[in-house]
């Protein structure tokens, strides 16, 4: 019997007509070792078809699971959003840059099954990684997202609390043209407004 998490509609992702479904039926946890296929599925769906992310090639299961582990064991938040038994997304925040004294600012990413675009999903996963990231003492939260014509994302973002620091112009080159990032960056607890004690750090929650 195959226990694996599937993607939201089934392994042809994109070539099925949507599903109406209640935000009630949709329940957000962290992810699995078991939603990993699923989640590869919905990532290389986004590298193969879209300019979220600047990734050429679609990285296979180990690989997204030395990332997913990574993160997880690094204290970052990794979280599926689940329709039924579906994988209908996901989310997590990661390092925005290595070096130590960004630790308390994160850079977060979503990705949606092609089929539940524009039903919610990516506001609740967005929120719901938020309230993690500030329960475990992070400060700032950037989304860097890819194209500045995916309005879409812009969007969510915007009614989320973040506000647009900027655009990075023709730095991306993907599908035959030049892509910008949008960069946008919202405040976590208390932001910048008190000095973290010393030897404070962001932890597991």
């Amino acid at each position: 019997m195959d226990t694996r998490v599937k993607p939201a509609y089934d392994a042809g992702i994109g070539d099925q007509p949507r599903v109406e479904f209640r935000m009630s039926d949709l329940l957000i946890r962290p992810a699995a070792a078991a939603d990993l296929p699923a989640i590869t599925a919905i990532y290389a769906d986004a590298v193969r078809t879209g300019t979220a992310t600047f990734e050429l090639t679609p990285p296979d299961l180990a690989e997204m699971t030395r990332r997913f582990e990574t993160l997880a064991g690094g204290g970052f938040p990794y979280l599926v959003a689940l329709l039924g038994d579906r994988v209908a997304g996901y989310a997590y925040a990661g390092p925005y840059r290595p070096r130590p004294a960004y630790r308390f600012t994160v850079e977060n990413s979503v990705y949606l099954d092609p089929l539940a675009h524009r039903r919610g999903l990516g506001t609740a996963l967005l929120h719901e990684l938020i309230a993690q990231c500030e329960a475990r003492g992070f400060r700032q939260m950037i989304a860097v997202i890819g194209d500045s014509t995916n309005a879409g994302s812009v969007a969510v973002h915007r009614k989320s609390g973040f506000d647009l620091i900027g655009v990075h112009r023709n730095v991306g080159f993907k599908f035959g043209r030049w892509l910008d990032t949008v960069m946008m960056q919202r405040a976590l607890g208390a932001g910048g407004e008190t000095v973290p004690e010393v030897g404070a750090g962001p932890s597991n929650a």
